[in-house]
This record gives structure tokens, C-alpha cells and sequence, in this order.
């Protein structure tokens, strides 16, 4: 693991001597995966998307952020030495506590059984996000898989992130706590797209149905309009995926559910306007955020 966090370093500093002239305040660009309630599948989506963005052309870390309640080692059939827990307990860089994914995506664990709320706190967060923002410059694409829920937690990462994707399923429950979750983004005035994936759905039908249930309400109650992503269709593919420990895009790529995901991601390969040079990074942005609001 040292030899690998040894090389990974090495890689990075020779990018920056080979780029030199790296444009100021181009970053890596943020997704926030995030859902209401928990078991929609939330993990399995944020590591199918970052494979389908990696086999894009595009480098992307995933990072789990469901600190001490992590699954996405089991997901995909890794073994992690290290997790953002030993970053926070026993000073490990973030060097040290990446993996090397499948097809070359770049993992980052939240650690598994040593769930204490006295760890997410303003200095062990802010300690983090130094260390995250170590690979801003040097990747096309950040994924936060966040908690589920409401949390100021939760609430703080999505609104310091380029884009949110939110996933839901049809079921009433879920689709009441998304539009919680909206609804509280949207009082904290979140500027990002709100893209929404509904998951689990029967057809195409289903999925739109679901979305645009959604999408009026938060147009009638909040005066937003909401981004339809895309869907993945209720499928006995994603329990095979799970058991076998395999992202179902690696494990059947021709499947309908593995199109699916790669047309989603290359909604998120669009090609940015140019944007100011002083544009804040996204642990700048959530560093004012947890300022600002005195979390």
C-alpha cells in the first residue's frame, strides 16, 4: 500500500511538471450522488457512472462518503488497507487511502464499522477536504456518493458540488423524501443542475411518469425545474452484479441497464462554457459553506 501511495505521488507531480501551466481555476468537475432515504441504490449507481465515465476517455475518483457505513468495497470486489477513517484517525494522506478500482477508476472508502458522529466534525471535515483537494487538478471527475437524508452533512457537499444527481425510485416514500431534500437544497439556495435518475422503474413510461410527478410539485412548491437524467429499468442484472461483486456494466455491457448509464454519462461529458478564472473549487466552495453557516 506505502509503494502504492509512493507511486501515485510520483504520477501526480510528473502531470504538474509535464503541465506546468495549469489554467488557473480549471478543476475537476463535482458530481454529489444523493438520495432522500437510503437503499435505492445510490453506491451501486456512483460506481457504475464513474466506470462508464472512465471508459469515456475521462479519469474519475469515487469517493464514498458515507463515513463508517461504506458498501462500495463489497460492490466491487476490492480490498481497501486504509479508509477516510484512518485519514481522519491516524494521518494518512489521501494518497495512502486510494485504490485502484475497476478499469482504472480511482476509489476512495468511507470505512466500515466505526461509525462515531464525533467524527464529522468541523476540523476532521476541513482536515479532509485539504486532502481532497490534492487531486482537483489532476482528475476530470470528482463523485461523492453522499449519505442519505438531510443532514447538514449531506446538505453541505451537495450544495458545494458542480452538479447533484439525486436518485429515486417510484415508491411514495421515496419520492417524498427527495423532494425533501430538494426542497432543502433549494431554501439554501443551491445554483447547481439538479439532475434527477429515477431507478427501479418497469419502462421508459414509468420513468418519465416518475420524474414529472417530481418536477411539478418543485415547479408549482419551489419554482425550480428539475433535470431528467436518465433511468435504469428494474432488472435482476443489478442483484447478480451484487452478488458477484462486479459493477453490472463490466458484467454485462450490452445489457439495456449498462446503455443506460453510458448515455447518462455522456450527458455529463458536455463541453463547459468558458468561466471565470477565479472560479471557487469544491472544497473552497464547502469551506465558505461550513463558514457561512457555522456548522
Amino acid at each position: 500500500m506505502e509503494d502504492q501511495a509512493k507511486r501515485l505521488r510520483e504520477l501526480m507531480n510528473k502531470e504538474r511538471k509535464i503541465n506546468n501551466e495549469i489554467i488557473v481555476g480549471k478543476k475537476a468537475k463535482t458530481l454529489a450522488i444523493a438520495s432522500g432515504k437510503g437503499g435505492v441504490g445510490k453506491t451501486n449507481y456512483a460506481i457504475n457512472l464513474g466506470i462508464s465515465l472512465q471508459n469515456l476517455g475521462s479519469s474519475v475518483v469515487v469517493i464514498d462518503g458515507d463515513i463508517g457505513l461504506s458498501n462500495i468495497e463489497i460492490l466491487t470486489g476490492i480490498s481497501t488497507k486504509y479508509t477516510i477513517v484512518d485519514l481522519i484517525l491516524k494521518d494518512k494522506s489521501i494518497y495512502d487511502i486510494i485504490e485502484e478500482g475497476p478499469k482504472g477508476v480511482k476509489i476512495v472508502s468511507g470505512g466500515f464499522g466505526h461509525y462515531d458522529l464525533s467524527l464529522i466534525n468541523d476540523k476532521n471535515l476541513n482536515k479532509l477536504l485539504d486532502e481532497i483537494e490534492k487531486l482537483e487538478n489532476f482528475v476530470d471527475f470528482i463523485i461523492f456518493d453522499i449519505g442519505a437524508g438531510i443532514s447538514n452533512m449531506v446538505l453541505n457537499f451537495i450544495l458545494a458540488a458542480d452538479e447533484a444527481i439525486l436518485i429515486t425510485t417510484p415508491d411514495p416514500t421515496s419520492l417524498m423524501d427527495v423532494y425533501a431534500l430538494i426542497k432543502a437544497l433549494t431554501i439554501y439556495g443551491y445554483m447547481g443542475k439538479l439532475n434527477i435518475v429515477t431507478n427501479i422503474v418497469e419502462n421508459k413510461m414509468d420513468a418519465i411518469n416518475v420524474f414529472e410527478k417530481l418536477n411539478k410539485v418543485a415547479n408549482n412548491f419551489l419554482n425550480i425545474e428539475l433535470e431528467f437524467l436518465g433511468y435504469l429499468e428494474r432488472t435482476n442484472l443489478v442483484s447478480k452484479a451484487v452478488r458477484n461483486q462486479q459493477p453490472f456494466v463490466l458484467l454485462s455491457p450490452k445489457a439495456n441497464i449498462s446503455k443506460r448509464m453510458n448515455i447518462m454519462a455522456l450527458k455529463l461529458l458536455d463541453i463547459p462554457t468558458i468561466e471565470k478564472k477565479e472560479k471557487l473549487s469544491f472544497t473552497q466552495k464547502l469551506k465558505s459553506l461550513l463558514f457561512e453557516r457555522g456548522r
